[in-house]
């Protein structure tokens, strides 16, 4: 049986182009789009796109709804039922408009690939997520050994997270230049830097205490001091294998180059966390940390949006509806100290006014309920 087919392959490759170039997607999406539409296509035996029904999409969804992840071993969440659906529903609306499909496929028909109104919604939910308080990250970084440079790069990752919040896959790029210890701050350079969406900001060290900012500090010294890396060097190096002893390749220091991808971080993340004793968070959980530390320290609108913007977020609303779930015991506390709080008592007329600005902006309208 056919693994592929000839004319499939060609309007595929057209369409991932159009994703790169036209829309500016990432790798990564295209990557995205590619296993939705390889799905398809195992589903309907490599089946010409020109010969499409919609009775195909419709079986697609029951097949898919069916089938178990390679991972958990359950039915697909109906998060990635609705991501892989939404991936085919754009490429078979782009489909439409193609020299030889016009006529073939109608726009319409990509939308046969929508979930249900309630799988739709089940889908979206926002789930709680597992973070690390404050305290938590702290005792890791304490507990965590500095014997060697490994030991003390692997110790200073972690407290570069926790002390700019930034993701991975930033962090495995970043060069000497992009940090300055002496004004707390790293320049995540898009140029040079994996940022999201390739947007370059300025972050400053988060107020977070503890020995994070000495740990970073120390390690930046190191590297310029004893090891004599100039600014082009990586703030945190790749790891220099060599032959051991016993014939096999051991883990011998570190060498001037960047790790290719952010998996190392997450090892980092996932060893340390359980050396302490406790469960794993991944690096992008010390994120949600930061929103919750600074919804207690911030006291007025403008602070909390200077914490935003630190976190590199544009809009603050970002930070609340992506980072800012109130975690239940905390939730529970608020409640029961409203209780004993006058009705007349109203919220900060400017905090008000900033909310209801930044949710007209987003385009959502406020509505009394």
């Amino acid at each position: 049986m056919s693994k592929y087919n000839a004319n499939n392959e060609r309007i595929k490759r057209r369409y991932f182009t159009y994703l790169k170039e036209a829309k500016r997607q990432s790798e990564d999406s295209v990557d995205a789009a590619s296993t939705a539409i390889a799905r398809f296509e195992v589903r309907t035996d490599y089946r010409d796109f020109k010969t499409f029904h919609i009775d195909q999409a419709v079986a697609f969804k029951r097949g898919l709804a069916k089938q178990q992840s390679q991972i958990t071993g359950k039915s697909l969440s109906k998060a990635t039922l609705n991501s892989t659906l939404a991936q085919l529903k754009r490429f078979f609306f782009w489909l439409a408009d193609q020299p030889g499909y016009r006529g073939k496929i109608k726009y319409s028909d990509a939308d046969y690939f929508n979930l249900s109104e309630k799988e739709a919604r089940i889908a979206s939910a926002k789930r709680p997520r597992p973070v690390p308080t404050l305290e938590q990250v702290h005792h890791v970084l304490d507990t965590m050994p500095a014997d060697n440079e490994l030991q003390l790069r692997d110790r200073a990752v972690i407290a570069f997270t926790l002390l700019t919040g930034a993701r991975d896959s930033a962090t495995a790029s970043l060069k000497l230049k992009h940090v300055d210890v002496d004004a707390a701050s790293v320049f995540q350079d898009a140029r040079e830097v994996t940022t999201k969406f390739s947007k370059s900001f300025m972050t400053y060290f988060f107020p977070v205490n503890g020995n994070a900012l000495v740990i970073l500090t120390d390690w930046v010294r190191y590297l310029r001091s004893e090891r004599l890396w100039g600014n082009d060097a990586p703030l945190f190096p790749a790891t220099r294998m060599e032959l051991g002893p016993s014939g096999q390749f051991e883990a011998a220091g570190i060498k001037p180059e960047h790790w290719s991808t952010a998996g190392p971080i997450r090892e980092i993340f996932k060893s340390a966390f359980a050396a302490a004793g406790l469960c794993y968070f991944n690096p992008h959980s010390v994120r949600n940390t930061l929103v919750r530390l600074g919804e207690t320290r911030c006291k007025t609108p403008e602070e909390f949006k200077a914490w935003s913007q630190n976190l590199g977020h544009e809009g603050v609303l970002t930070t609340f509806t992506s980072y800012g779930m109130v975690p239940r015991e905390r939730q529970a506390d608020i409640l029961r100290k409203l209780e004993s709080k006058p009705i007349s008592e109203s919220v900060d007329e400017v905090t008000y006014r900033t909310l209801m600005k930044a949710l007209k902006d987003s385009g959502v309208t406020p509505t009394a309920s």
